[in-house]
């Protein structure tokens, strides 16, 4: 078998073979060339599988990315996706030997961070990818949409939480692209687990809505001075109004959002499908039991290099800790000293004594800040060696705010 990258020609033979490796078919291009998902594929960083006599059996495909880290840190991050195998081809090592070569080829390129977005939770962990982030889906039904008067109180010159000052403007989607775009990039660059959406994805319509030209309302909102500071983009189908996202620069502005789309009329329930843990609405509706919620993970994340990682991130607490990591799958192993202080780390190899042993899976869960240290300890997978470790490693490792991803890739 050989793997190989992909040129421009081979453009269509990847997207045949991946969706053939999940038994659908491509879509019928739209008018104009626009909202194709796979129009944003990176075809230098594109691989094919390829048996001895020619055929095409695997995909594995990266976008290059900015990723948002705690303290606001941007760093640049690999986004792997369309990774396939034909069904005749299961289970005999191609899938692994994509994946060594991909994360090879992401060494050799000086990256240190590789993201995904899972479709099966049983197959990445073992190749050094753990879930960081994770997302909420709320149901509200219409009827107990309403809201709690606040009871935090303010002043003239210091306003209670969730005072707005702005107002919002009804758009659709094709006249409000620019807007949806510099909104996105604004909050992204301040929200830990955050990925860019590259100018390029907006302007293909590449993705799911409201990047893609899918008919959307949004309500666009915007500030005393009437500059956009937040929006949500959703459809109104059967009674159901959905929203694809809320993005907002404050509290006071998603709260004024969450009203817009809850007070809409004719509808029977509301549904949100990207809200981040801890998202205050639940507690601003009168009937705290109104929204039903599922949980999902979202962004999985794989340290490529560990030092580099770990110091690249913003720290909030000062101390030390020993970390002893082992990588099954590359069949590497190596113990870190992290020492952090005045919110900077210096991560060096040592021989001392570890604190913690652990998987390079459970390093990218707890990496961003999302996944506590002491809930792998608890759940086996982390060995804390001595009481206070993983109490610790928690300090360390929380972010200024909860990480949350909402791309979709």
């Amino acid at each position: 078998m050989e793997i190989r990258p992909t040129t421009d020609k081979d453009l269509d033979v990847f997207v045949d073979t991946l969706h053939a490796a999940f038994g659908l078919f491509p879509e019928t291009p739209a008018e104009g060339g626009g909202g194709l998902w796979w129009s944003a594929l990176e075809t230098d960083r594109n691989l094919l599988a390829m048996t001895a006599d020619g055929r095409p059996v695997g995909t594995a495909g990266a976008y290059s990315f900015e990723l948002t880290l705690p303290g606001e840190i941007i760093v640049p991050a690999s986004g792997v996706t369309a990774v396939g195998v034909l069904p005749s081809h299961r289970r005999q090592g191609v899938l692994s030997a994509m994946m060594r070569h991909q994360l090879a080829e992401l060494r050799a390129r000086g990256e240190f961070l590789s993201v995904l977005l899972a479709s099966e939770a049983l197959i990445y962990g073992r190749f050094g990818y753990g879930p960081a982030t994770y997302t909420q889906r709320l149901t509200v039904p219409r009827h107990q949409a309403a809201f709690a008067l606040p009871r935090a109180r303010g002043t003239a010159d210091a306003p209670a939480t969730g005072s707005d000052t702005g107002s919002i403007e009804l758009l659709r989607r094709a006249e409000c692209g620019a807007i949806l775009e510099e909104v996105y990039d604004r909050y992204r660059r301040a929200q830990p687990g955050a990925l860019s959406r590259p100018h390029r994805w907006w302007a293909l319509g590449a993705g799911r809505p409201p990047v893609s030209p899918a008919p959307r309302y949004v309500a666009v909102h915007r500030d005393a001075d009437g500059v956009p500071d937040g929006y949500a983009s959703y459809s109104l189908e059967s009674g159901t109004l959905t929203v694809d996202e809320t993005i907002a620069t404050d509290d006071a502005v998603s709260a004024a959002l969450d009203r817009f789309v809850l007070g809409h009329d004719l509808v029977t329930q509301v549904v949100f499908k990207h809200l981040p843990p801890g998202h205050p609405l639940r507690w601003q509706l009168a009937d705290f039991r109104a929204g039903q919620v599922s949980d999902d993970d979202w962004l999985w994340v794989r340290l490529l290099d560990v030092p580099r990682a770990l110091t690249a991130r913003g720290w909030f607490t000062d101390g030390e800790l020993v970390l002893d990591v082992d990588d099954p799958f590359l069949g590497e192993h190596g113990r870190y000293l992290l020492t952090v202080r005045d919110g900077k780390a210096d991560c060096v190899p040592t021989d001392r004594e570890p604190d913690l042993s652990l998987d390079v899976r459970d390093l990218g869960s707890v990496y961003l800040g999302g996944t506590a240290p002491s809930t792998l300890v608890r759940a086996g997978h982390i060995r804390a060696h001595h009481p206070g470790a993983a109490a610790l490693a928690d300090a360390l490792f929380r972010a200024d705010r909860p990480p949350h991803c909402l791309h979709w890739f």
